[in-house]
C-alpha cells in the first residue's frame, strides 16, 4: 500500500466504502492481484543487480528463523538510508539488553548489506514480506515480536495487524509524513485509521509531520515530537582515520570533488559540469558514487564514453595524478568518502526523486551542493539554507559554476562547511528522545529473559 513515497489509489478513485473490515479486504485483493506485478519488478532489477533474484522466498513469509529468536525487537529499516539512520539506535539498545534477540528487515538488497557491514551476526536480518495476509502472519509467526520499531513511515496494513493480533508494541521512529503522502493515506481513510489504532507511539521529526498524523486518526497521546535522529552522526576515530588515509593516497594536493547518491539520470549532467570544472581547475579529482550497485556498470559506461580517465574502487588501485574520476562501486563506504570532499553534491535531487541524505557530508565540514528537488530533507534544507551552509544549483551549468567558485575560494569553502556543521551541532539530541521514549515502551512490553 504505502511507504513514504507512494499512495493508495485505484486510478484516482476514492474508496466509498464505510465498512472497514470490507476495507481490508478490498486491500488484501488488491495486494495479491498486484504480487505477480511486485515480482516482475523486482526480475527486472535483478538484471543490474542479481541479489534481487535472491532470497524470493523470504518475500513471501518463508524463510529459517534463528533458534532463540523469538520475542525480542524487530527493526524494519526498508532501504539503506533508513538502516543507517537506524544503526546508532539499535547499537544502543543492543548494549543495554544485549540478552534481548533482535531482527532487522529491508526491502532491498543495499539495506540487507548494509544491516550486515554494521552488525553482522548480532542480529537476524530477512526481507520484510510483500504485505499480503499470509506472509505477513507467517512472518510474525516465526519471530512474534514482542516489540516492532519501523524507521520513518513504512505504514503496511497487514504488518501492523498481525502485530496486534501477536500483542506486539510499535513505534514508529523518525517518522515523517509528507502532505502528498497525507493524502494517498485519506483516500483510505478507514484503513488508516484503523492502522493508527495499532501503533502505539509515533515519534516525529517536526510538528508539522505530527500534525498530519493526527489527521489519520492519531491521538495526542500517542504523539512524540523527537527530532530528526539524522541530525546525530557521530565520527568516531576510525572513520576519521579511514577518511585521512583515503586523502593521502589518493589526492593529498588536489582538490577532491565528492557526488554521492546520484541516480541515473543525473549522471550525464554531473559529468559534463565535471568537465566544465576541469577546465577551471584541471587537477580536480572527482569521485562518484551511485545511489544503487545495480548502477555501477551504467555509470562506468557513461564515464568511459565521455573519455574521462578512471580508476574503480573495487580494484583496490590508487588514481594517479592523471586519473579524473575514481567510480565508487563498493558497500557502505560514501560516509568515508565524504571526509575527503573538498566539496560535496548530495544526488537524487537535479531530478524529482527528491534528494537524499546532506547531513552527512555536512559533519565533515563539507561544503554542501545540491540540485533544487530537495522535498525528501525539506526541513533540514531549510535550515542549512538559512544557516548559509549549502548552494543550490538547478542545472548543469549552475553545478559547474558552484563547484568552481567552492574549489577557488577557500575562505567561503570553509565558511560554507563550518556553517553546514554548526547546523548540525545546534539540531543533534534527537537520538537521546527517541531511546527514551523506545525505553518508556520496553519497560511494559519486555518479558524478563
Amino acid at each position: 500500500m504505502v511507504s513514504k513515497s507512494s499512495s493508495f489509489n485505484l486510478g484516482g478513485r476514492k474508496l466509498a466504502i464505510t465498512n472497514f473490515r470490507i476495507n481490508r479486504i478490498l486491500y488484501c485483493v488488491i495486494i495479491y492481484l498486484w504480487l505477480p506485478f511486485m515480482f516482475l519488478r523486482i526480475w527486472r532489477k535483478g538484471r543490474k543487480s542479481p541479489e534481487y533474484r535472491k532470497q524470493w522466498f523470504q518475500r513471501l513469509g518463508f524463510f529459517k528463523a534463528p533458534k532463540g529468536i523469538e520475542h525480542g525487537l524487530c527493526f524494519h529499516c526498508c532501504s539503506i538510508g533508513e538502516t543507517i539512520a537506524a544503526i546508532p539506535l539499535i547499537k544502543a539498545l543492543q548494549q543495554k539488553h544485549s540478552k534481548l534477540p533482535i531482527t532487522v528487515t529491508a526491502t532491498t538488497p543495499t539495506g540487507l548489506e548494509q544491516i550486515k557491514l554494521a552488525f553482522g551476526d548480532s542480529v537476524f536480518y530477512t526481507y520484510l514480506p510483500f504485505d499480503t495476509p499470509g506472509a505477513m502472519k507467517r512472518f510474525i509467526a516465526k519471530i512474534k515480536p514482542q516489540f516492532l520499531i519501523i524507521m520513518e513511515t513504512e505504514l503496511w496494513p497487514n504488518l501492523l495487524h498481525y502485530a496486534h493480533l501477536n500483542k506486539t508494541k510499535v513505534l514508529i521512529a523518525n517518522a515523517r509524513l509528507s502532505q502528498q503522502s497525507l493524502k494517498g493515506y485519506l483516500k483510505v481513510a478507514k484503513v488508516s485509521h484503523d492502522m493508527m489504532t495499532h501503533i502505539n507511539k509515533v515519534a516525529v521529526q517536526n510538528k508539522e509531520d505530527g500534525q498530519r498524523f493526527l489527521q489519520l486518526g492519531l491521538t495526542e497521546q500517542q504523539l512524540a515530537v523527537v527530532g530528526n535522529v539524522k541530525f546525530d552522526i557521530v565520527l568516531n576515530q576510525e572513520l576519521k582515520q579511514a577518511s585521512h588515509k583515503i586523502k593521502q593516497l589518493w589526492a593529498p594536493s588536489r582538490p577532491v570533488w565528492v557526488v554521492g547518491s546520484i541516480h541515473l539520470d543525473e549522471i550525464t549532467a554531473i559529468l559534463h559540469a565535471f568537465k566544465s570544472v576541469l577546465a577551471a581547475i584541471p587537477d580536480t579529482l572527482l569521485v562518484i558514487v551511485p545511489r544503487h550497485p545495480e548502477y555501477f556498470h551504467t555509470v562506468e559506461e557513461h564515464i568511459i564514453n565521455e573519455k574521462l580517465t578512471m580508476v574503480k574502487r573495487s580494484d583496490a588501485i590508487s588514481p594517479s595524478k592523471t586519473t579524473q574520476v575514481v567510480l565508487g562501486d563498493s558497500m557502505g563506504e560514501l560516509l568515508t568518502f565524504w571526509g575527503i570532499a573538498d566539496v560535496a553534491f548530495v544526488g537524487g535531487s537535479l531530478i524529482e526523486h527528491g534528494g537524499h541524505n546532506p547531513l552527512e557530508p555536512a559533519a565533515f565540514s563539507a561544503p554542501v551542493i545540491s540540485g533544487p528537488h530537495t522535498f525528501n530533507f525539506r526541513e533540514v534544507y531549510a535550515l542549512l539554507e538559512n544557516s548559509e551552509a549549502v548552494l543550490i544549483a538547478n542545472n548543469t551549468k549552475e553545478l559547474a559554476a558552484s563547484v568552481i567558485r567552492l574549489l577557488s575560494d577557500k575562505p567561503y569553502q570553509i565558511k560554507l562547511g563550518n556553517n553546514a556543521c554548526q547546523v548540525i551541532k545546534e539540531n543533534i539530541g534527537a537520538l537521546t528522545l527517541l531511546i527514551a521514549e523506545v525505553e518508556k515502551l520496553l519497560a511494559s512490553t519486555i518479558k524478563p529473559q
